[in-house]
């Protein structure tokens, strides 16, 4: 502590002590942490594990809710699935041509697709008897249908701008079965003419009806097999927050004449799931990590009371030679502050290699949350703050002769 000489005038024998400057302050504080090693590593090591332990509980749940995301993402949390209705007396209706484009404008849309029915049936060759189709069905299919439903190739490929205008077909993984056709180039009679296979498709869990479908080009039926245009499915993505609302209004896009007479799938029960586990696992990580924050705030402040205790002497030296009241709390909150920052930092880290060990452990996604990183440190210095300041009060308040005397 440097002391100012006796101000002028009057013969005033009084000192005065001089200002701390912030790399004053943090130099001082940290004097208390390198003169005990041990107990401060011990100290910092338990703010650590409860701040691990907030990290983690964040770290781990947010990992989980990635994978439970993941597994109801393929279960189409966000498809909604749009067909003609009946008309009271008139049997089925029809969704007009234009549906799927003006559907596709809804702004919370992601993405649309369509297929339509058609009259035609398909054979293994055209020696079959008329009739025996195999409960198959022949299917008109844009080039956005199986990104929408979440398909997959199991062989070939997909329809695209070229096949989609000639007597290609791809088969689902039932339909290929039944026909016993599996290999691309083979040919297959659908509809009277000749149609060349391209790809056959894996199960699709999201659209089960395309599995015992024969699939062609929009344009192809259209030439091909009198398809008249009208969609008879239309598939829908939507953005998963928006589902309820963009339900509420399909019916009135696809057909505004007759909304009525249209039928819109209700969102998925795996959505309804996803929202109640996140409102969940949000309220256990809170909590958990809550007193998690609390234990280690509990360490500091009796680590700060035992550090008070056994410092009196050096407290009572430092009044003696001029420390003001407020720059021994502000020591003691200093070194609080320090030692909570060690202890934050090192259950940021620690807390981060858990949740990355179990989650890949278990085959999750590893997620830690950067919110959860930094509120870990900054609630660790506010508690430090709140811990630190009644023993830096309590430091304060000893007189120089009380401190020394060491009563």
């Amino acid at each position: 502590m440097t002391l100012l000489p006796p101000p002028a005038g009057r013969g005033g024998a009084r000192l005065r002590a001089a200002r701390l400057h912030p790399a004053d302050v943090v130099r001082l504080g940290s004097t208390g942490l390198r003169t005990r090693p041990l107990r401060v590593f011990l100290s910092a090591l338990g703010i650590a594990i409860g701040v691990a332990a907030m990290i983690a509980v964040v770290g781990i749940s947010g990992s989980g809710q990635a994978e439970v995301d993941r597994r109801l993402d393929a279960l189409g949390t966000n498809l909604l699935r749009v067909t003609p209705g009946s008309r009271l007396g008139s049997g089925t209706t029809r969704l007009p041509q234009e549906a799927t484009a003006m559907m596709g404008r809804i702004p919370p849309v992601q993405s649309v697709a369509a297929t339509g029915s058609t009259d035609a049936h398909v054979y293994r060759n055209e020696r079959i008897a008329v009739g025996r189709t195999g409960s198959l069905t022949v299917l008109a299919a844009g080039r956005e249908l199986l990104p929408v439903v979440g398909g997959r190739l199991g062989r070939g490929r997909w329809l695209d701008a070229t096949t989609e205008q000639y007597p290609a077909v791809v088969l689902g993984a039932t339909a290929a079965q039944r026909l016993d056709v599996h290999t691309p180039g083979t040919r297959v009679w659908l509809g009277g003419h000749w149609f060349s296979l391209v790809g056959v498709l894996d199960p699709v869990p999201l659209a089960p009806e395309l599995d015992g479908a024969a699939l062609v080009g929009w344009p192809a039926a259209r030439t091909y097999l009198r398809f008249d245009g009208h969609p008879s499915t239309v598939y829908v993505r939507a953005e998963e927050r928006q589902v309820a609302a963009v339900r509420s209004v399909l019916a009135a896009t696809a057909n505004p004449a007759a909304s009525g007479e249209v039928q819109v799938s209700r969102p998925s029960d795996a959505l309804a799931a996803r929202e109640a586990t996140e409102s969940a696992l949000t309220g256990l990580l809170l909590g958990l990590g809550g007193v998690a924050l609390l234990v280690g705030g509990v360490g500091v402040g009796n680590t700060m009371v035992i550090s008070v205790l056994e410092r009196r002497p050096e407290i009572g030296l430092r009044r003696a030679l001029g420390a003001t009241k407020g720059q021994i709390r502000i020591q003691f909150v200093t070194e609080s502050l320090l030692l909570s920052l060690l202890g934050g930092l090192g259950g940021t880290v620690l807390g981060t290699l858990i949740t990355a060990a179990y989650a890949l452990s278990r085959g999750w996604p590893t997620v830690v949350p950067v919110w959860a990183t930094g509120t870990g440190v900054a609630a660790t210095l506010v508690i430090g703050m709140i811990a630190g300041l009644y023993p830096a009060v309590r430091a304060s308040r000893l007189a120089p002769t009380e401190a020394l005397s060491g009563s």
